[in-house]
C-alpha cells in the first residue's frame, strides 16, 4: 500500500485555510461573472427521497426547475446530444445507513442475517430508466432496464446503457432506441458504480459488498477481468488515456489505481482521515482526480500523476454524487442529508455557495445548453 507525502494544500490562488472553511460563503461577484462567461450548462440533480430532479442554471447557480420522475432516483446521465436525460428509478425502499464499527467503518452485513434486507417488499413495477426532454424540461416515459438500477455508464457511441441491478447481482446492457434489455451479465453482491473505458470497448461495474470490480467486454459481453479491492467501491473513472482506472473503497478510505491493461490493482492511496470516499472524477485534461469524501463532508483533490492529495475542500454534509464543469471551473457535489448542492470554485479552490435542492441529492449530471 502506498501511502501519499506528506499532506499538502491546494496552491490555485487561495490559502490553505480557506480550503478547510467550515461554512458557505455567498457566490461572489467575481465567482458570478465568470460562471456567466463560461456557464453554457445546466446542472441536473437527481433526489433519491423526493422522487424528483433539480435543474441549476450553471450561469447564476440558481435552482430554475423541479422535475418529477418517480421512486428513488439516483444515478443519472446525459446523452452525448444533451438533449435528454436518463435517470435510474427504483422501487426498493431507502434502508438506513449501516452501522460504524469502532473506526467509524461501514459494518458489512452478511447473506442470511435477520437484517440482510430480504424480505423488504420492493416496488418493482416502479423499476427502470427514466427519460427527461432537456428542451421542455419534462418527464417523458419510463422504460424497464433489470431490477433495481442504482448507476448505470453510456456506451461510446450513446446507444447502450450499462446498468447496475443492485438487489440481483447483475449488470444489464440495455438499448436506449428499442428500450430492451438485450444482455444481463452475473456479477458480484450489491453492484453499484459503472463506468465505460475512454476508448468505449470495456465497461466496469463495481460490487460494494465484496468489494468486486468486473471488466466486461462492451461487444461480446463477456467478463475480461475480475478484481477485488477492499468493501464498498463505489464508483469508477479512468485518465483520458484509458491507461489508469480509480475506484474509491468506503469501508477503508482509500482509492484505488487500476492497471486497465492488465485488470489489476496497481496502488491503494490512503485518503485523509475520516474520509468516506464515494465518486471518483477526474479533471478535464486528467491532471487532478477529485474524491467525494461522503461522511467527512469534504472533496478530497489528488495528483493524477504523483497521487499526493493536494486539497481537502469542505462542502456540505455527506457529498455523494459530483460533476464538473466543462471549463474545469467549478466542481459540484450532491450532498444528501443536507438537501443540498455545493458549488467549488477550483481555482480558489473553495466552497462558494450550496444550491437547495430536493431531498436527498443523490447524483450529478452536467447537461450543455441548446444551440
Amino acid at each position: 500500500m502506498k501511502t501519499p507525502p506528506t499532506f499538502r494544500w491546494l496552491a490555485l490562488g487561495a490559502c490553505g485555510a480557506a480550503l478547510l472553511a467550515a461554512s458557505p460563503t455567498p457566490a461572489s461577484a467575481q465567482a458570478t461573472a465568470s460562471a456567466a462567461a463560461g456557464g453554457a450548462y445546466q446542472i441536473y440533480v437527481s433526489n433519491e427521497r423526493s422522487g424528483d430532479v433539480t435543474v441549476i442554471d450553471g450561469a447564476d447557480f440558481k435552482a430554475v426547475a423541479t422535475i418529477a420522475v418517480g421512486k428513488r432516483p439516483r444515478g443519472l446521465h446525459a446523452s452525448p446530444d444533451g438533449k435528454t436525460v436518463y435517470v435510474a428509478l427504483s422501487g426498493t425502499p431507502i434502508q438506513a445507513p449501516p452501522q460504524l464499527d469502532a473506526h467509524g467503518n461501514p459494518i458489512l452485513r452478511k447473506v442470511g442475517d435477520d437484517d440482510d434486507d430480504s424480505d423488504v417488499k420492493s416496488d418493482k413495477a416502479a423499476d427502470g430508466i427514466g427519460f427527461v426532454d432537456v428542451a421542455q424540461r419534462k418527464f417523458l416515459r419510463k422504460i424497464s432496464s433489470g431490477s433495481d438500477p442504482e448507476e448505470f455508464a453510456l456506451s461510446a457511441d450513446g446507444k447502450e446503457l450499462y446498468v447496475s441491478n443492485e438487489d440481483v447481482g447483475t449488470a444489464s446492457a440495455f438499448n436506449i432506441a428499442d428500450g430492451k434489455v438485450e444482455h444481463i451479465i452475473a456479477v458480484g453482491r450489491e453492484p453499484e458504480g459503472a463506468g465505460t473505458s475512454p476508448d468505449g470497448k470495456v465497461f466496469y461495474i463495481t460490487c460494494e459488498a465484496g468489494g468486486e470490480v468486473f471488466a466486461i467486454d462492451a461487444k461480446s459481453y463477456k467478463v475480461l477481468g475480475h478484481f477485488t479491492v477492499n468493501p464498498r467501491p463505489r464508483s469508477i473513472d479512468f485518465l483520458p488515456d484509458g491507461s489508469r482506472a480509480f475506484v474509491p473503497s468506503e469501508s477503508t478510505g482509500e482509492l484505488n489505481v487500476i492497471d486497465t491493461a492488465t485488470y489489476k490493482v496497481q496502488d491503494t492511496i490512503k485518503l485523509p482521515e475520516n474520509t468516506r470516499p464515494m465518486e471518483v472524477r477526474l479533471a478535464p485534461g486528467g491532471k487532478t482526480i477529485y474524491v467525494s469524501g461522503g461522511r467527512s463532508g469534504t472533496v478530497v483533490a489528488l495528483d493524477a500523476k504523483t497521487y499526493a492529495v493536494i486539497g481537502n475542500i469542505k462542502v456540505g454534509t455527506r457529498p455523494w454524487g459530483m460533476a464538473i464543469s466543462p471549463d474545469g471551473k467549478y466542481l459540484f457535489t450532491a450532498n444528501g442529508p443536507s438537501n443540498d448542492v455545493s458549488v467549488v470554485d477550483l481555482g480558489a479552490g473553495k466552497e462558494v455557495t450550496r444550491v437547495k435542492a430536493g431531498g436527498s441529492p443523490w447524483g450529478v449530471a452536467i447537461v450543455p445548453n441548446a444551440k
